[in-house]
């Protein structure tokens, strides 16, 4: 998987890494590589801490890959670390790299698994390998669809599952409409 987001990075780290003058030409290479690691063991990290939900919730919809969310934030304090570190990159530098980057990669890396017509990633193996292969009995794509938005049960249709969908559930707020006892119905698969 690793060698497939370096991919995704390449092909878009044109004017944040490739063609920036604060890096110098012989760790370009590296600075690409470091960020890739950076973006797999922190999303490797953030599933150990039991946030599955904020991963899921990234992967659900492509509009929450943004600077705000809070894994895009997460990961991007990672790399930013690891550029200054490793790279000797300032701060300012560092982070010109990151919030250009890690948006646009994260964005591109979540359109693919939703793209039925491009099998470049998938969401399952991706899980599986974030989990080293605990997520294999686990319907993530199943999990995705009940995150979604304005579907499943995100009812107020914010990008989270949370105690304002569970009222909407029983109002029949949000926005799936309806009587209370369907939207309870479908909260909890019919």
């Amino acid at each position: 998987m690793l060698e497939k987001i370096l991919q995704l990075i390449k092909e878009n780290a044109g004017e944040s890494v490739i063609n920036n003058a604060d890096i110098p030409s012989e760790h370009k290479e590296a600075v690409l590589q470091e960020t890739g690691t950076s973006i797999v063991s922190g999303l490797q990290g953030m599933l150990a801490q039991g946030k599955i939900k904020d991963v899921l919730g990234l992967f659900s919809n492509p509009s929450n890959v943004n600077n705000s969310n809070a894994v895009v934030q997460q990961l991007s304090g990672g790399v930013l670390q690891s550029l200054i570190d490793k790279f000797g990159l300032n701060s300012g530098q560092a982070g010109n790299i990151v919030s250009t980057l890690i948006p646009t990669v994260l964005s591109k890396l979540v359109g693919k698994t939703q793209n039925p017509a491009d099998s470049s990633f998938n969401i399952q193996d991706i899980f599986n390998s974030l989990s080293g292969g605990n997520t294999a009995g686990i319907d993530v794509q199943g999990l995705l669809g009940k995150l979604a938005q304005g579907t499943g049960l995100d009812r107020d249709g914010d990008g989270d599952v949370d105690l304002q969908d569970l009222a909407a559930a029983f109002t029949g707020g949000g926005k799936t409409g309806g009587n209370p006892l369907d939207a309870l119905k479908g909260l909890f698969g019919n």
